[in-house]
């Protein structure tokens, strides 16, 4: 693609950039009907924060998606936001802010080119097949470019792949090193399949929490596509409140988010609930990729003991299996995940900063996160829940 001229435009709504030239770009593998193996960067997707208003206008978060066109087609798509805080985004830079503003610098607005409200890993320069090089590098320029037009004092790619966060190092943007904990299948064919590869204790101790999970009361229900139906919904959307009030004091999204989740997505979607007595009182929500179940939301109206372990965990696992998927995203952070199978692995951001001193003094921030958290990683992988040789003791 040498010598391929390119038009990068900016767009404040994403009906600006037609669902078939996005997804062309962001899930070009569905082309054979089956799941994208990133729903959150799909046109129905980032559609359905916009237009619920969980974005936009009041939310801190303002579309300004990019695209990129050549060869009479678009080549390129990026979801793209300007923000007035850090709310939602995972990757934490509260301090990074504290501290350029408190040396007289402005740190709000930013650019950030993410999927809001989701830590989830995936491609943040969505490309056209055989337009990876010219379509990232153009999205990069169009980024930088909107930042340095409008005097910001940063960009952030947030959850981009290894792959990506090495390109982006390469061309002189700061590479943050962050972790989470993913369960990997290890091709089970059931779940005992994947408890006979745990210690003896620990295959104790998930037996036990399955068993006073399971004693809650009531039965636990798995829903996908049309089974999921509108009082399903307003269940959900109550432990959505409750779990959203105690973490981050107002919930991201609105009601009329999953409503549009359901229209264009629930096929995607897997509802795990727990009912008692003719009425939901837990719930998850996952989404279904191509080779991944993706955890996002759970809450809860009474307290059951390891409940929010069988409906998070476990019963994600169960699905996994049972569908062939190679992996569970249980979301961000959670060390306690770690004794139920999801092991650490690490996760990749890129940073671009307009002060030369600041971007240096991050730099040196960012070079010691990096060897503590490889570090983290290394240690807690020590301490998986997994046998560490074939004398392990058997239940």
């Amino acid at each position: 693609m040498t010598g391929t001229t390119v038009e990068i435009r900016t767009h404040q709504a994403l009906d600006g950039i037609a669902a078939q030239d996005w997804d062309a770009c962001a899930c070009p593998e569905t082309t054979d009907g089956g799941h994208p193996a990133d729903p959150f960067t799909t046109h129905r997707f980032l559609s359905a924060l916009e237009q619920s208003r969980s974005v936009g206008e009041g939310t801190g978060w303002h579309p300004h998606y990019l695209s990129v066109h050549a060869d009479g087609q678009v080549i390129a798509v990026a979801p793209h936001y300007g923000k007035s805080h850090s709310q939602g985004e995972y990757v934490f830079d509260h301090s990074w802010a504290d501290a350029f503003e408190r040396a007289g610098g402005r740190y709000y607005p930013k650019l950030q080119m993410a999927v809001p409200f989701t830590p989830v890993t995936g491609r943040r320069f969505l490309t056209r097949p055989g337009y990876e090089a010219v379509g990232r590098s153009a999205l990069l320029q169009g980024m930088i470019q909107v930042a340095t037009e409008n005097d910001l004092s940063s960009a952030h790619i947030s959850f981009c792949t290894e792959d990506e966060a090495k390109q982006g190092a390469a061309m002189g943007l700061l590479h943050r090193l962050g972790q989470q904990f993913h369960w990997q299948n290890a091709n089970y064919a059931q779940f005992d399949d994947f408890l006979t590869g745990l210690s003896s204790r620990k295959r104790k101790q998930i037996r036990k929490e399955r068993a006073q999970a399971q004693n809650f009361g009531g039965e636990i229900i798995s829903l996908t596509g049309d089974d999921i139906q509108p009082h399903h919904w307003d269940a959900f959307w109550q432990f959505y409140q409750d779990t959203g009030a105690r973490k981050w004091g107002r919930p991201y999204l609105t009601r009329a988010f999953f409503d549009a989740l359901h229209d264009t997505m629930r096929d995607e979607v897997l509802l795990v609930l727990a009912q008692r007595d003719g009425r939901s009182v837990a719930g998850a929500l996952n989404l279904i990729g191509r080779d991944t179940l993706f955890g996002r939301y759970w809450g809860a109206l009474e307290h059951h003991p390891c409940l929010h372990f069988e409906l998070c965990y476990y019963q994600a696992i169960d699905f996994a299996i049972t569908h062939g998927l190679g992996r569970v995203e249980a979301g961000a952070q959670g060390e306690h995940k770690l004794a139920r199978g999801y092991m650490p692995v690490a996760t990749h951001s890129l940073h671009w900063i307009a002060d030369p001193a600041f971007r240096d003094a991050v730099e040196q921030f960012l070079v010691a996160e990096k060897e503590a958290v490889a570090e983290d990683i290394e240690i807690l992988t020590t301490y998986g829940p997994f046998r560490k040789s074939d004398m392990d003791d058997h239940d």
